[in-house]
C-alpha cells in the first residue's frame, strides 16, 4: 500500500492581508518540500470539494450559511481579529473538508496505508459556530465523523500536537464519547483553553499542557506515559493526526523548543500505536506551523515517518 499526498492548488486561493502568519507560502513551502525524490512514491490525489452535509456532520447548516454569506467579492474580510476570508477562502476550506474525508476512504478501505492532507485554512480552532485562530472548518472532527457515519467505524481517535489548543476540535467532539481526543500545546497561550481538568463529557478528552520552553522530550514523554496507554483503553478503529508543527523551537508564534526529529519520533510512535490497535489506519491533516523553512523540514520529517508505514 501506499501513503496518500492529499492537496489542491484552491489552498493558493485563501488569501490574508500581509504579513499574516498564515499565509499563502505555507502551502508553496510545504508544495516544494515534498516535490524532493524522496517523496516519488506518495501517491498525489487532488482533494475533493467538501459538501454542506459533510460539514454539517460537526457544525450546525446555520453556520455553514453564516460562513458562505461572509464570503466578500474582492480583498479580504476578517471574521474576528485573527481569521480572514477571501474570495476564495470557503472553497479552500471545503477543500480542506472534502479531502479529510476522502483521506479517510482511502485509508479504511485499504487504497492507502495512511494519508497526509496538505490544505489551508487550518482547522482546529474552529468550534460549532465560531470561526477563529485562523480556522473555518474543524477538518480533523469532521474527518473523525465521517468515519464514523459512513464506514464499519466504531471509535476514532485524534492527537493534536500542535503548539496551540485544539479548542475547535474539543468543544466538537466534547459530547462524543465514540471519540477520544488528546492535545499537547504549550500553556499560556493562545486560546487559553486546554487545561487538564478539561476532560469531555465522556472523559473523552484529555489535554497536556506544556510549559514555555519545553523541548521535544516533553511531547514524547506524554506519548509514551499518557497518550498511548489512553488510546490503547479507547482502542480506536482509526487514528487521526492534528499535524501542527508550530511547536518548533524555530516557530514565531509560540515558545516550545521541538526539534525537526521530534516530529518524526512522535508520528513513529503514533504510527506504531496504529499498527497495533487499527491495522495501521492514520490520516494526518495540517494545522499550524509558521516559521516556513521549519515548516517544510518538519512535513517533510512527518510524510516521510509515514511513509515508512506504508
Amino acid at each position: 500500500m501506499v501513503t496518500a499526498l492529499i492537496t489542491h492548488a484552491d489552498g493558493l486561493s485563501h488569501l490574508t492581508p500581509t504579513g499574516h502568519a498564515e499565509q499563502v507560502a505555507r502551502l508553496t513551502a510545504i508544495n516544494d518540500a515534498l516535490a524532493d525524490n524522496q517523496f516519488a512514491d506518495l501517491s498525489r490525489l487532488d482533494a475533493a470539494v467538501g459538501t454542506k452535509a459533510q460539514v454539517s456532520l460537526a457544525h450546525p447548516a446555520r453556520y455553514y450559511d453564516k460562513i458562505a454569506a461572509s464570503v466578500p467579492n474582492a480583498g479580504t474580510v476578517a471574521l474576528d481579529p485573527d481569521t480572514y476570508m477571501s474570495p476564495g477562502s470557503l472553497n479552500a476550506a471545503l477543500r480542506g473538508v472534502g479531502g479529510i474525508c476522502q483521506a479517510v476512504d482511502l485509508v479504511v478501505s485499504g487504497e492507502a496505508k495512511n494519508a497526509f492532507l496538505a490544505m489551508r485554512p487550518p482547522g482546529h480552532h474552529a468550534e460549532k459556530e465560531t470561526a477563529m485562530g485562523f480556522c473555518l472548518f474543524g477538518t480533523a472532527a469532521i474527518g473523525a465523523k465521517y468515519a464514523l457515519d459512513h464506514h464499519d467505524i466504531s471509535r476514532v481517535a485524534i492527537v493534536d500536537f500542535d503548539v496551540h489548543h485544539g479548542n475547535g476540535t474539543q468543544d466538537l467532539v466534547w459530547d462524543d464519547d465514540r471519540i477520544f481526543f488528546a492535545s499537547t500545546h504549550q500553556m499560556p497561550l493562545y486560546p487559553g483553553t486546554g487545561y487538564a481538568h478539561e476532560t469531555g463529557a465522556h472523559g473523552n478528552v484529555m489535554n497536556i499542557p506544556l510549559n514555555e520552553g519545553a523541548a521535544g522530550d516533553a511531547l514524547i514523554n506524554a506519548l509514551n506515559n499518557q497518550i498511548l496507554p489512553a488510546l490503547t483503553a479507547h482502542k480506536p478503529d482509526l487514528l487521526i493526526i492534528s499535524a501542527g508543527f508550530d511547536a518548533h523551537k524555530a516557530d514565531p508564534l509560540a515558545g516550545l523548543n521541538f526539534e525537526t526529529e521530534t516530529f518524526a519520533q512522535a508520528t513513529k510512535l503514533l504510527c506504531d500505536f496504529a499498527n497495533e490497535a487499527c491495522d495501521g489506519r492514520v490520516v494526518s491533516t495540517l494545522e499550524g506551523g509558521y516559521d516556513l523553512h521549519a515548516l517544510a523540514r518538519s512535513v517533510a520529517a512527518h510524510v516521510a515517518t509515514l511513509m515508512e508505514y506504508s
